[in-house]
């Protein structure tokens, strides 16, 4: 998720990339439809009772925004897995990239914006709870972090020119898609938040 309205141009997202549109935002930004998108593309296809087993949510409300995110090209029916009894569906398409500044004049897309935004720091928020609730061994909780820093005083150049950076490192040390991995490795999950905090007494 980027601002585009910085002349400097915005860190690389990794593999192609989906641009939203109002449209495409609207159809995605819902808490429950991005729960389950952000499920599918966690841990791979599932079926609506899954799903709302995991979610504890009733099967068909489940259903019916599966087919919405379908609709909208954020998923598609795992044929390979199907059957006539039960849908797989598993996330499809490239990389969802958000530009802040396409919906600025945009009245009509405002309020999907801020849904997708809360709901998108919610989920992080969600994630590094888990994180801490789980028994981890000491091997993986000397190995992790959960850290900030605010001794920083950057112009917005120099926080596009930071996140820049930031990017760059994660992209090194993501493997290829046809790399063997690791014995020892799981799934882990960065986040990285940067952003302007306004100074006692500022406007």
């Amino acid at each position: 998720m980027t601002d585009a309205s910085d002349p400097i141009p915005p860190p690389p997202l990794p593999g192609p990339t989906r641009r939203l549109d109002a449209t495409s935002l609207r159809g995605l930004a819902h808490p429950l439809r991005m729960r389950l998108y952000e499920l599918l593309t966690l841990d791979g296809p599932a079926t609506a009772t899954l799903l709302a087993r995991q979610l504890g949510e009733n099967t068909g409300t489940v259903s019916w925004h599966l087919r919405h995110l379908a609709e909208h090209g954020f998923i598609a029916e795992d044929t390979a897995r199907g059957t006539r009894r039960e849908r797989w569906w598993r996330k499809a398409g490239p990389v969802n990239d958000l530009r802040i500044a396409d919906f600025r004049d945009d009245p009509e897309a405002h309020g999907a914006l801020s849904v997708f935004l809360r709901e998108l720091v919610q989920q992080s928020f969600d994630r590094v709870m888990t994180y801490v609730g789980e028994d981890w061994d000491e091997r993986w909780r000397n190995a992790s972090t959960v850290s900030d820093w605010r001794d920083l005083r950057l112009s917005p150049d120099q926080l596009r020119a930071l996140n820049a950076e930031l990017m760059e490192v994660i992209a090194r040390h993501t493997p290829a898609p046809d790399t063997e991995p690791d014995a020892e490795a799981l799934p882990v999950t960065v986040q990285l938040q940067s952003f302007p905090r306004r100074e006692r007494g500022s406007a």
